[in-house]
């Protein structure tokens, strides 16, 4: 990431588990948990996803909630329609592709 990109908020990456080991979960509106990272200093908070549990609308209400927490970066495997609509409606942009063999720690070292 550019200093540019650093400077413009926090990065939420889409997690397994509540540790920095835990491997990346490659959904987004049902993952367990997400990592929001600062990028000036990669300080590291763990958060359990609201939306987890839903039975519907799950992608929207995970991305209101990366909303709520100031994040402007989310680094996931992939993201339904109807998120990618509400995440992009709040200023989220979104960077799919992340693969589940990887962990959080290995993610947040290349930020």
């Amino acid at each position: 990431m550019t200093e540019e990109t650093k400077k413009t908020g926090k990065i939420a990456i889409t997690s397994t588990g509540s540790a920095a080991d835990s491997n990346v979960d490659e959904q987004f509106g049902r993952c367990k948990y997400f990592a929001i990272v600062v990028p000036e200093t990669k300080e590291v908070e763990f958060f359990e996803n609201p939306a987890y549990n839903l039975d519907g609308g799950a992608g929207p209400k995970a991305a209101e909630f990366l909303i709520k927490n100031g994040v402007k970066i989310l680094m996931t495997g992939k993201v339904g329609d109807k998120a990618e609509i509400a995440l992009k409606k709040g200023g989220i942009e979104v960077k799919s592709g992340l693969k589940n063999t990887e962990t959080i720690s290995e993610v947040i070292n290349r930020i």
